[in-house]
């Protein structure tokens, strides 16, 4: 059977099964196995023999899936979760944001605007926009309804903010897209710096903007603190500001690698948390339960892509998929406008590690035809992965926000609401893709 004949086919058969509502994880394991057997069962111009292919793929999945995981690299992603799900058990994240509430000026929409800090506070040592958006809505969206803020602006405020988590570092998107290009992870984070930082101030700028064009959406901001109130303020924040300094500071001056940063952040969370009787044992234990579930659903995902980039290896798809692109003459542009509107789309119906997972093998084999800096196009996709989380039918975020409000809030005021902040991001994305040294920039200047 001719290889891209075959990979074609295979690819439509994991479409056909995400469309089923098959998990993602199991589609990439089930129809690369399957390619992988018919490959060596079936090749070119010969008769179909299964015996031929036994062997082969049997060796193939005793050692490939394994070598991939048990990788330096990964043992990152554990402990970025782990130090995450311990900062929120801990309370960190709210000393984070009620600092936040009480040292903002009395801008228009100040809580919201408060969240959307909170969260990007957050981002720097959660790395997931999930836990990012859970852990501010349980504390921010509450908080606002109280105060009066319309319920569409609460709660896509959250929603918008934790997807910070994606691009702010540490981002575990990051870490597993420079694991499947082989980029280094340390550059990925400090390129997302400043654009993360951009896409805080754009988030500000759109709250600011609502609340003006419609009044209604927040009330006027009467939360008034003293000095002493202000300086108490900074001083609870010292835990989650001493473990961002630890990361990207030790990231950043080469101190650190993104594996040793996590490893110190995360004892220092725990020891920090036992220290000040914020963190019992339950709570630490319960913890490791949530990063032991996480890790599994990502690590399985891993697997699969890596089977699946195994097998777009062997059936060089990926290279005819460039000689194609190169001989039909498409402009730079062109190419990388192309791939945006796929991932917009993709945005729709799958989850960020997912789209990540799914488009790699494909992908970046065009753009380093191109010419492109890969480190510059992990943020592109990071930022719009970002879009993908708010946008409906099956935006994540909003789903989370969704989860924790409950029955008070519509879904649809939660979607209408972020559809406001999909225009933020679209500005943003459109500044990182026409100067890429707003990316690039700080990863230049690393140690």
């Amino acid at each position: 059977m001719d290889p891209t004949t075959l990979a074609i086919a295979v690819l439509v058969g994991l479409l056909i099964l995400l469309f089923l509502r098959v998990p993602i994880a199991f589609a990439l394991c089930t129809v690369a196995i399957i390619g992988m057997f018919l490959i060596f069962a079936w090749p070119a111009g010969q008769p179909f023999n299964p015996g031929r292919a036994l062997r082969p793929v049997q060796a193939f999945l005793g050692t490939d899936p394994f070598s991939f995981i048990k990788t330096y690299t990964f043992t990152m992603v554990p402990l970025f979760i782990v130090l995450g799900h311990v900062a929120h058990r801990a309370r960190f994240t709210t000393d984070l944001f009620y600092a936040i509430r009480i040292l903002l000026p009395r801008l228009p929409g100040g809580l919201a605007i408060a969240s959307v800090v909170g969260c990007a506070g957050f981002s720097s040592i959660s790395g997931s926009s999930m836990a990012c958006a859970s852990a501010m809505g349980r504390i921010a969206v509450p908080e606002m309804l109280k105060f009066g803020y319309s319920k569409s602006l609460a709660t896509a405020s959250v929603a918008a903010g934790g997807t910070l988590g994606s691009l702010i570092p540490p981002s575990l998107v990051l870490v597993i897209y420079g694991v499947f290009t082989e980029q280094s992870i340390g550059k990925l984070f400090v390129a997302g710096i400043i654009p993360g930082a951009i896409s805080v101030l754009a988030y500000v700028v759109t709250i600011f903007l609502w609340v003006r064009i419609k009044p209604n959406a927040a009330p006027e901001n009467h939360i008034t603190s003293t000095s002493s109130e202000q300086i108490k303020a900074v001083l609870n924040m010292w835990p989650i500001t001493l473990i961002a300094v630890v990361v990207i500071g030790g990231i950043y001056s080469g101190f650190l690698t993104a594996t040793e940063s996590a490893a110190v952040a995360a004892a220092i969370a725990i020891i920090i948390g036992f220290l000040l009787k914020r963190l019992s044992l339950e709570a630490f234990f319960e913890a490791l339960q949530e990063t032991a579930y996480q890790c599994a659903i990502i690590f399985v995902l891993a697997i699969g892509a890596k089977l699946m980039v195994s097998f777009v290896g062997i059936t060089n798809i990926a290279s005819d998929l460039v000689i194609w692109t190169t001989e039909q003459n498409f402009s730079p542009a062109l190419v990388m406008l192309m791939i945006c509107v796929l991932y917009l789309v993709l945005g729709t119906f799958l989850d960020a590690i997912g789209i990540l997972l799914l488009t790699l093998p494909l992908a970046v084999p065009i753009i380093e035809s191109l010419g492109y800096d890969l480190i510059w196009f992990g943020i592109v996709i990071v930022k719009l992965i970002e879009v993908g989380l708010v946008t409906p039918p099956v935006g994540i975020n909003v789903f989370v926000i969704k989860s924790v409000v409950g029955d008070s809030v519509d879904l649809n005021q939660i979607f209408k609401g972020a559809a406001i902040f999909i225009l933020a991001d679209l500005v943003v994305l459109y500044l990182i893709i026409v100067f890429p040294d707003i990316s690039l920039l700080l990863p230049k200047t690393m140690f």
